[in-house]
């Protein structure tokens, strides 16, 4: 194959590959998101599909925080599972199969937040272990049922985390670790951690500024 010819295949490689990462990397659609402009979340509680019965209370406790920040009226959490309870409603898949049209017209809020805890706990390995705590969220408008974005999240207590030493001293390490991570609770730090991820406005994929945030900006139509 002559210079000119392996050139061609070169460069005809490289477009394939760049077209490749650019489909890889899609960006957000925010249409459903600007269209409904909501000002109110409701978050109700996480489902839990771990095994640890304190993951949905640890992270349902950090979500007020990065949502107000974006920009949002957040209806408090204690006064949503307390109305909850008053309903006989005291368990998170019961709630999220509640009807919209019923969330909304008691809470008035303009959309529910729904969150699902994949991960949580400390995860023990040969050589290591780490407080992990995953989840995903979707953002619901209660008026139409239209679903406003969705995102996930995971943190770890081991991000960043050189271990140096031998095998012995990696094996101890561990064993303190794990130790250390059950009885003081790593995992409810990690879920803050986890949440503000999930839960920040203007991270890539993220879910976008309320209109009490100086960085919102509203959809202008023509």
């Amino acid at each position: 194959m002559k210079p000119i010819q392996w050139m061609r295949l070169a460069c005809t490689l490289l477009a394939l590959i760049l077209l490749t990462g650019c489909a890889t990397h899609k960006p957000y659609d925010y249409t459903a998101f600007k269209a409904s402009n909501p000002k109110s979340i409701l978050v109700l509680p996480p489902i839990n599909d771990t095994p640890e019965i304190t993951a949905s209370n640890a992270v349902l406790s950090y979500t007020t925080r990065p949502l107000a920040e974006s920009g949002f009226y957040v209806i408090p959490v204690t006064l949503a599972s307390e109305t909850f309870k008053e309903n006989g409603l005291t368990q998170a898949n019961d709630i999220h199969a509640t009807p919209i049209a019923k969330l909304h017209e008691i809470f008035g809020a303009d959309a529910g937040l729904y969150i699902t805890i994949s991960r949580y706990g400390t995860v023990y390995q040969v050589v290591g272990s780490a407080s992990i705590v995953s989840a995903t969220a979707k953002l619901v408008d209660l008026q139409t049922g239209a679903q406003l974005w969705h995102g996930s999240a995971s943190a770890s207590s081991d991000e960043g985390n050189n271990q140096q030493g031998g095998l012995a001293v990696l094996l101890i390490t561990a064993i303190v670790k794990q130790v250390v991570g059950s009885l003081t609770d790593e995992s409810y730090r990690i879920a803050g951690v986890t949440t503000s991820r999930l839960l920040t406005a203007g991270t890539p994929g993220g879910i976008l500024y309320g209109p009490r945030s100086p960085r919102y900006t509203p959809e202008i139509k023509p």
